[in-house]
């Protein structure tokens, strides 16, 4: 199969905004939507005649992309002019779900290109502000006092959040959010250790009311002693001694250079942009070719695009946790200032973001994404070569890596997203997970107290870690040395030697193995489990040869956590994250399947 391809891996965790634009006249096609743009694009959606129902609530601006043979027109050009610049725009007005697409080429004079209504199941990520609000209409409501009243809490000591309540079968007109609540109180920071279990408010998060309230059972809640994460008040293994600190010493300075949104390093070069939703996006990834003085592209576009968590307690305050966090709650927006030489070493460089709260107003935040070398004393090649005459040759190359980090943190997880740049032309994406568990309440207090099942782990009196999976799935749009490229598998196959000398065998028998080559030509080919038969998976541009006529490609290299759902097909979260059965689907190239 010779179409483009768009390779959609997900990485699977069993364990468990916009780069600020600088003013620049001819404007890369990929950059983010600038602060300028943002601010126009809500004036145009306002002043738009079509949709009279107000207040107009922005839930995600971003750049629509120019169609692939454009952007790659553009970029191979010696003097090319701008290319339209266009925001695609996701609100709500009058208990629907409009789409914009904007023309902010002119910034002084945007308008609405196209408005639809979206009318499908489904609804835009959360703002930040209706779930600030929606977590404080507990504190005036009658029924909540009164339980917390029973369990001898004070209003003040309680706090509320936001929880997306999945998909169940019923495809719901309003938008309906769960409340639970932790006790906040205490002297830790560490308020998912201590919730308030058995209640749970169902809200309309537009018309910010309650519409159902459960107070099913009481539970007792967990000590706050020795929760506390915050420096000074961790417990062992957190507080013990800290190794002497590390100097990244670079006579030269940086090796690498930023020119907008272009990062220039060893042999490669990529666009670095960002996405209120997907948070880092990487582009127009290439490494360049010394004997040919030419740059050749690997990767066209890639970000991660969702991250499922569903948990496996099926009782009435939890069977909902199934969380989509990049369409619910959104990487971009939930990225965190990083912190100087704690999130990233001294040599880094750091880029400010922007994106829109829900008044369609650009929100600046702070070192959004860094980048940086990393020396980590790690060997990319060597060899000794100690047969002949001659003294032993040795040859070591050392691995100095490129990493483009962004953090993450949605509710009690913190991600770390890192894209990792190899001098040797590999490109590797890495998922570090960290933060918090989220825990359950219980009256248990050992484990020798417990004869049922209780869907978690006992890791403290009257505490449960809840089991539950992170899978987390990344969009790679490959371009091997150009856009017609072909997914392979090499399946490895074991055979077995006759022993015969007339047909070729050594004279012992013996078992070896050997590869299938298979072009897939269909979606349903594309879709692969790695954990599977033993295989290479290709990405080849049948249309380049090496010297020796090999087709020119990149191995994906499947590495860490790779599990599968082990949910039921027909089960509603399953439905909903089908894809989570298998991690390598690979289709053909369609701008809108993002």
């Amino acid at each position: 199969m010779y179409p483009p391809l768009v390779l959609v891996l997900a990485i699977f965790f069993a364990v468990a905004t916009a780069i600020a634009a600088l003013s620049s006249p001819l404007p890369h096609p990929l950059d983010p939507l600038s602060p300028t743009e943002l601010t126009a694009v809500r004036s145009a959606v306002l002043a738009f005649s079509l949709v009279a129902s107000r207040p107009i609530s922005f839930h995600y601006v971003g750049l629509d992309e120019p169609e692939k043979p454009d952007v790659l027109s553009h970029t191979n050009a010696a003097a090319a002019a701008i290319l339209p610049r266009r925001a695609f725009v996701i609100a709500r007005a009058g208990g629907l779900s409009h789409e914009f697409y904007v023309d902010v080429t002119n910034t002084s004079a945007p308008r609405v290109v196209s408005h639809g209504i979206h009318d499908g199941p489904g609804f835009p990520m959360f703002t930040t502000e209706e779930q600030v609000a929606a977590g404080q209409l507990s504190r005036e409501y009658p029924p909540f006092r009164e339980s917390l009243q029973r369990r001898g809490l004070a209003l003040t000591n309680v706090g509320c959040g936001v929880f997306s309540m999945g998909w169940f079968g019923k495809n719901e007109a309003r938008r309906l959010a769960k409340v639970q609540c932790f006790i906040v109180a205490g002297g830790t920071a560490n308020y998912y250790a201590r919730p308030l279990e058995g209640v749970t408010l169902l809200v309309d998060v537009e018309k910010l009311v309650i519409v159902a309230y459960r107070d099913r059972a009481a539970y007792s809640v967990p000590k706050a002693e020795g929760t506390d994460y915050r420096a000074g008040k961790a417990r062992p293994p957190f507080n013990g001694a800290v190794p002497a600190p590390g100097v990244v010493v670079q006579p030269e300075g940086k090796g690498f250079h930023i020119d907008d949104h272009i990062v220039r390093w060893a042999n490669w070069e990529f666009h670095v942009g960002f996405d209120m939703r997907a948070g880092t996006v990487i582009s127009m990834a290439s490494v360049h070719d010394a004997d040919a003085d030419l740059w050749r592209r690997v990767l066209y576009r890639g970000f991660a695009s969702e991250i499922f968590v569903p948990y496996m307690d099926p009782e009435e305050e939890w069977y909902f946790h199934t969380f989509m966090d990049a369409g619910e709650y959104g990487l971009g927006v939930s990225a965190v200032p990083l912190q100087p030489e704690a999130d990233y070493p001294a040599n880094a460089a750091y880029m400010d973001g922007y994106y829109v709260d829900a008044d369609g107003k650009p929100v600046k935040s702070e070192n959004i994404i860094c980048v940086f070398e990393r020396y980590a004393g790690d060997i990319a090649w060597r060899h000794t070569g100690v047969a002949g005459p001659i003294a032993p040759i040795t040859e070591v190359r050392p691995d100095v890596t490129l990493v483009v980090r962004m953090v993450v943190t949605v509710g009690n997880y913190d991600y770390t997203l890192d894209w990792e740049f190899k001098t040797v032309g590999s490109i590797k994406t890495v998922v570090s997970l960290s933060g918090i568990l989220e825990m359950k309440a219980t009256n248990y207090t050992h484990v020798d107290q417990i004869r049922d099942d209780i869907h978690g782990t006992l890791i403290a009196e009257n505490t449960v870690g809840v089991y539950h999976d992170h899978f987390i799935t990344y969009h790679l749009d490959l371009d091997i040395d150009g856009t017609k490229n072909s997914f392979i598998k090499n399946t490895i196959i074991p055979k077995r030697n006759t022993g015969v000398r007339a047909t070729g065998g050594a004279p012992t028998p013996r078992s070896y193995w050997t590869v299938l080559y298979e072009v897939a030509e269909t979606e349903a080919e594309g879709q692969v489990n790695i954990n599977g038969a033993p295989a290479d998976l290709l990405f080849v541009n049948p249309s380049k040869k090496t010297k020796v006529g090999n087709e020119v490609g990149y191995r994906l290299i499947p590495a860490g956590a790779t599990a599968t759902s082990l949910l039921a097909n027909n089960d509603y979260p399953q439905r909903r994250a089908s894809y989570t059965k298998k991690q390598v689907w690979v289709t053909p190239y369609n701008k809108s399947e993002k």
